[in-house]
This record gives structure tokens, C-alpha cells and sequence, in this order.
């Protein structure tokens, strides 16, 4: 290998590991038990991101597909592009709020 590559590479190598300081560590698998739904959240430092938790939501609001009201078209949209889904059809995705 000649000598400017093996310099070239050199360099990239130390971008890399500058680079990956500044990630933020991966993230240990939960006790997926532990709670029905869990919540990604970024932490922020003042020097930068200080790294992420996944926090679990242990207080779900549960809500019916019956308890919708006065959203009878949206409804029939979800429930078709639902069953689209799950026939292995295209679909679209779905934000759910509230």
C-alpha cells in the first residue's frame, strides 16, 4: 500500500472515531414486560445530546374503536386501510392523536 493511501486512511479512521464521540451510546433492550407501551426520549446536555432513555408508559389511556364519535368517514378510511394491511395489500400509514 503506498504511502499517501495508507495516510488517507489514517485520517478517515481518526474522523471516524471523532465522529462516533459524538453518537450517542446504544441503548440497552428493556424488560419489554415491564410496561404495555414505552416512550423514546432524547436527553439534551449543554455541551450536546447527553443520550436517550426508552421510558416505559405504565398508564395507558385505553380508548374503543366504538367510543369514536363523529368521525364516521375517517372511521370506514382506518378500518379499510386496516384490513388492506393486514391482507398483506398496500396501505397507508396511520397517525393516531388525540
Amino acid at each position: 500500500m503506498s504511502a499517501p493511501l495508507e495516510h488517507l486512511i489514517l485520517r478517515a479512521e481518526r474522523l471516524m472515531e471523532r465522529l462516533e464521540s459524538c453518537l450517542p451510546h446504544r441503548l440497552a433492550e428493556p424488560d419489554w414486560g415491564v410496561a404495555p407501551a414505552w416512550r423514546y426520549r432524547k436527553r439534551q446536555s449543554g455541551a450536546g445530546w447527553g443520550g436517550a432513555v426508552l421510558e416505559p408508559v405504565r398508564h395507558v389511556g385505553r380508548m374503543g374503536f366504538g367510543d369514536l364519535i363523529e368521525v364516521d368517514g375517517q372511521k370506514e378510511r382506518f378500518a379499510r386501510n386496516l384490513a388492506q394491511f393486514v391482507a398483506g395489500r398496500p396501505a397507508n400509514n396511520v397517525l393516531l392523536t388525540g
